[in-house]
């Protein structure tokens, strides 16, 4: 599995995004729950996005958990499938690693509340104590913990609270303004934020889920940290606020029509130069455009017989 410490000589490859993959192999409706619920229905359609991506060159796979919290299953009448669709979402995961023969599996922990939301979740001190009923669940499944798309200080604080006992390495995403990315969508100084997580010391801090020209202007506030840095941008216009209401799905977000993977490794390029050392894919980030940044940056391996994606 690769080093997912603080060698900073070698870049390495996180997978795309899982909901949008799903979305668009199924030709499904999303609803809010829709990486749960067609996991469940078709869990051979989340095993085959972990697969691609691994075979595209992805080192990391993330279990598909992002929305497996309480929160979020409960008003879907789920609540009793929690402990069962974890297990299912890192089995799934553990399978394709496994039958790749290489790559490192990353438990998913999700914002509570709801995405982009910063003001949703409930107090710290209950954010805690339900993160850490996630990491308890993933802890001898996973290798690491992937933490995404925190909104606020307060919410990267609660995470990584729960996440950094259980002895893993642990990664948190911060989600900035797609209008100004050196501010978190809570309006907090991304600067700030960094201070707080730097007392804590996770392995790495990313920017994720965010626009490709506000994750590069929030990385240049970044450059100076001791941490460990690294981005996964989305493919959306901008994230609109009536998206930010809880129960909401994709639909009401429009794809951006200048997102090749050619065009996506070119932003890429420009969070290297400020020192990320992480890289890979949020939400319309597929598997072609993973298999272009593992050509530019990562090992660039030999190709699979008989496919265009190349594996490590």
């Amino acid at each position: 599995m690769p080093d997912t410490g603080a060698n900073m000589s070698e870049i390495t490859i996180l997978d795309g995004g899982m909901g949008q993959e799903l979305v668009r192999r199924s030709g499904r409706v999303p609803s809010g729950l829709w990486s749960c619920e067609l996991m469940m229905e078709r869990p051979d359609l989340v095993r085959a996005v972990h697969d691609d991506f691994l075979a595209a060159g992805a080192d990391i796979v993330s279990v598909n958990s992002y929305t497996l919290h309480r929160d979020r299953l409960n008003p879907a009448g789920l609540g009793d499938e929690f402990e069962a669709v974890h297990k299912l979402a890192c089995d799934l995961a553990c399978e394709a690693r496994d039958a790749f023969g290489a790559g490192t599996v990353a438990g998913c922990i999700g914002p509570l509340g709801w995405s982009y939301s910063h003001d949703g979740a409930p107090p710290e001190d209950e954010s805690v104590a339900l993160y850490r009923e996630i990491c308890d669940l993933q802890r001898d499944r996973v290798d690491m913990f992937l933490i995404e798309t925190m909104a606020s200080i307060s919410q990267a604080r609660a995470s990584l609270t729960a996440a950094l006992p259980f002895g893993k390495p642990v990664w948190i995403g911060l989600t900035v303004d797609d209008f100004n990315g050196t501010h978190l969508r809570s309006g907090e100084p991304l600067s700030e934020a960094l201070q707080e997580i730097e007392t804590l010391a996770p392995d790495a801090v990313l920017l994720n889920c965010s626009t490709p020209e506000a994750i590069g202007d929030g990385l240049a506030v970044m450059r100076t940290s001791h941490l460990r840095t690294g981005a996964y941008a989305n493919g959306f216009t901008a994230i609109r606020p009536e998206f930010m209401e809880k129960g909401s799905s994709v639909s009401k977000l429009s794809a951006r029509t200048d997102f090749s993977p050619d065009a996506y490794a070119n932003h890429a390029a420009r969070w290297v130069g400020y020192g990320a050392t992480i890289l890979g894919g949020c939400c319309e980030v597929g598997p072609s455009h993973i298999e272009e940044l593992a050509k530019r940056f990562g090992a660039r391996p030999a190709r699979l017989p008989g496919t265009s994606l190349s594996a490590h």
